[in-house]
């Protein structure tokens, strides 16, 4: 049975409807797997009409999605309203983007939809309304949590040509020196090989471990971490049966003759992962959460206030991680 991809809202003031009609408009175009959009249908139909945008808009259950996806965007309603404008977060921004991604995971864990993909958050605006988690991946693994622990949410950062994790995520860089260690490299690189199997189908995955200091330490001459945290990483991981290499130099990991020879590079800090990635595909990169229950897939760039019903925004990514997240679906042992 085909189930649709249930789409979250995002920051109502930011480009997350925009380039959620641009990409359902396209969906003929693109032949696009059939999704439903979790939020304030009035805060679309207003979008769509500061775009200048016909929009046909389908109020509907879950279960009516697919049926009108051909002709109305399927709007699915949480219970939120947004109110906000254009650029303009405010009091009902907060609830509207959080009440979307519980309502999705919710959807998804029920059997109602078959992945999520989340547009992007302010992270500083959800915050202001109380929000305890660093971001996105760490709410969506406690939404996850059930009845026991919280599982390790792993971000990979995927274009198709090159796939990165960061093992330290949301810190800042001398927090990030401070809380890696040999286990938590070892559990990030299994979780990455775990899904890269199950669900995008890699029989046999490549890693590349990058080491945290310049050319991996020099043999400790500039910095030790090499040696004593991620070498020992490393060989518990070849030992595993994994195909792991390094610490390597990050800086001459991710040139296209090196991007050829593993399936997903393993950074120790985030912005050593980003930005090649971002730099190779700053408009069609997609962010994924790995060792969750559920699939989830977004966009990899934040709201774009300054363009907001404007028309201006691209969605290209959001349309990159819509596919992906079908072809993480169709990939799952039945």
């Amino acid at each position: 049975m085909i189930k649709p991809l249930a789409v979250t809202l995002g920051e109502p003031a930011g480009i997350g409807p925009d380039i959620t009609i641009a990409m359902w408009l396209r969906r003929g175009e693109l032949r696009l797997p059939p999704f439903y959009l979790l939020g304030d249908r009035d805060c679309i139909a207003r979008r769509a009409c500061a775009l200048g945008v016909d929009l046909p808009i389908a109020d509907v259950g879950v279960e009516e999605a697919i049926s009108a996806f051909p002709n109305a965007l399927p709007v699915v309603a949480t219970g939120n309203l947004a109110t906000a404008d254009p650029g303009k977060p405010d009091a009902t921004s907060a609830a509207a983007a959080v009440g979307a991604i519980r309502q999705a995971v919710s959807d998804v864990g029920a059997g109602r939809a078959s992945a999520v993909v989340t547009n992007p958050i302010a992270k500083s605006v959800l915050y202001q309304a109380g929000f305890a988690h660093p971001g996105h991946t760490e709410f969506l693994a406690e939404l996850a949590r059930g009845d026991g622990a919280a599982p390790q949410p792993v971000m990979m950062l995927w274009c198709p040509s090159l796939a990165v994790v960061p093992v330290t995520i949301h810190v800042s860089l001398r927090d990030a020196i401070a809380t890696l260690t040999t286990e938590l490299i070892v559990s990030t690189a299994r979780i990455v090989v775990k899904d890269l199997q199950s669900r995008l189908g890699v029989a046999a995955p490549r890693l590349a471990i990058a080491g945290l200091n310049p050319h991996a330490g020099e043999d400790g001459s500039l910095g030790t971490e090499d040696r004593s945290v991620v070498a020992p990483a490393v060989e518990i991981l070849r030992r595993d049966g994994i195909d792991a290499r390094g610490p390597l130099p990050a800086d001459t990991m991710f040139h296209a003759a090196a991007r050829k020879t593993y399936d997903c590079a393993i950074c120790m800090y985030h912005d050593q992962a980003l930005i090649p990635i971002k730099t190779i595909a700053f408009d069609e990169g997609v962010n994924v959460t790995l060792g969750l229950p559920f699939i989830r897939t977004s966009p990899d760039h934040g709201t774009a206030f300054d363009i907001a019903g404007t028309g201006r925004a691209d969605p290209s990514s959001l349309i990159a991680a819509l596919r992906l997240a079908a072809r993480m679906t169709a990939a799952q042992p039945a």
